[in-house]
């Protein structure tokens, strides 16, 4: 009997159910599951399994998969419509009656006979399951019963890993995965939370009230959309955890457990920059209008947690330093300068040789002036000149 309640990944549990068949006598020589997933960038993704691996490869489909050839022709599809099971024995089959193009696929690799069933789940989603065999004369009709018998269970046992999947995808997407891990763990409750020092970034986009109100709507979605990549994905990239989107700006945080925390981020800022550049260019060819943005550094202990009322939280961060942040961000736009750093990060990077000293500034609700610097040309990538609010 294969146990699956310790384990969390269906991929895991294919490749397990196909050692323990093959243990078993039948005759598996690949097996696959075709999924259709919930995720921003993939439509579907498919787990294959062959002999001698210890785990399943996983192959992932982006949007366009429903009108690739790859799809249209194929048995997957056809499950996909009429939620019929499908044999095809290579032996015993004229040759129009191959009727996909992967069945040829699959002779080239000695495949003799191949099995698929659908896996239905539950709300009418359909998934496909398959198994194929290189033995001569193919499955056995009782190996064919076996698999079929299998199938309830498999989708079954697949259903409760994929809506696992799909709800640490939804938080990975709306609240980053270090956050989504701190809510799957059970940190759901008002007010929970930790006290966390890290390095704050928050980045604005200039003129985006203008550029809204003078381009069409879908311009404007695609300006922020090709402006939130060009700045999010070295975030990410370098170890950032980006907490929100708020209009056209974003929060996002450099935990300290890293010691190359404040060095990563200034990668980050430094990339995003030339990120910024490129897309300033593209748009410069297009006639469209190019893009300034303002971000502000700093660096303290934050309260990292559940925020809200009793039934909408928001998983961020807040704190003097979040608003000492913001405060910088604003200031961008009164120097001329798109990123200032606060005194307090440039200290703590040992930094003071490199980066340009601005003077102090007074900034809304702090007592005394802050000391502010900028990244110097050297340092940072060229970009968009900031152009005010």
């Amino acid at each position: 009997m294969l146990e699956t309640a310790g384990e969390r990944f269906i991929d895991n549990i294919l490749a397990d159910l196909c050692a323990r068949l093959v243990e078993a006598g039948l005759p598996i020589a690949r097996a696959s599951v075709s999924f259709r997933i919930h995720h921003p960038q993939w439509l579907g993704a498919r787990l294959l399994w062959r002999p001698g691996l210890a785990e399943a490869q996983v192959e992932t489909f982006d949007h366009a998969m429903f009108d690739q050839e790859e799809y249209l022709n194929s048995p997957i599809k056809q499950i996909h419509a009429d939620g019929r099971a499908i044999r095809y024995r290579f032996a015993d089959a004229a040759p129009q009656d191959a009727v996909y193009p992967v069945y040829a696929e699959l002779a080239g690799q000695g495949i003799t006979d191949y099995a698929a069933w659908p896996l239905e789940h539950t709300q009418g989603r359909r998934h496909v399951a398959s198994f194929a065999t290189d033995r001569a004369g193919g499955f056995t009709d009782e190996d064919v019963a076996t698999l079929a018998d299998l199938m309830p269970a498999l989708a079954l046992v697949s259903e409760i890993r994929l809506k696992n999947r799909f709800a640490r995808t939804l938080l990975d997407t709306y609240v980053g995965p270090h956050a989504s891990a701190q809510i799957l763990a059970g940190a759901i409750t008002r007010g929970s939370g930790s006290t966390v020092q890290a390095a704050i970034l928050i980045c604005d986009l200039r003129d985006f009230t203008t550029l809204s109100e003078l381009w069409p709507r879908d311009d404007v979605i695609d300006l922020l959309n090709g402006y939130f990549d060009a700045m999010s994905e070295p975030i990410e990239r370098h170890g950032g955890e980006i907490l929100k989107f708020v209009g056209d700006g974003l929060l996002a945080i450099f935990p300290l457990d890293r010691a190359s925390a404040l060095a990563d981020l200034l990668k980050a800022v430094d990339e995003a920059r030339a990120a910024m550049a490129a897309l300033n260019a593209a748009h410069a060819e297009r006639g469209q209008p190019e893009l300034g943005y303002g971000i502000g550094v700093h660096v303290g202990d934050v309260m990292y947690g559940n925020i809200g009322s009793r039934k909408r939280l928001d998983f961020t961060v807040i704190g003097p330093a979040v608003n000492i942040a913001s405060r910088l961000e604003t200031l961008t736009k009164t120097v001329k300068r798109p990123v200032l750093l606060s005194r307090a990060f440039v200290e703590m990077a040992g930094l003071e040789g490199e980066m340009e000293a601005l003077g102090a500034y007074p900034l809304r609700g702090l007592g005394e002036p802050m000391e502010v610097y900028a990244l110097p040309p050297a340092h940072a990538a060229s970009g968009a000149v900031d152009s005010g609010a």
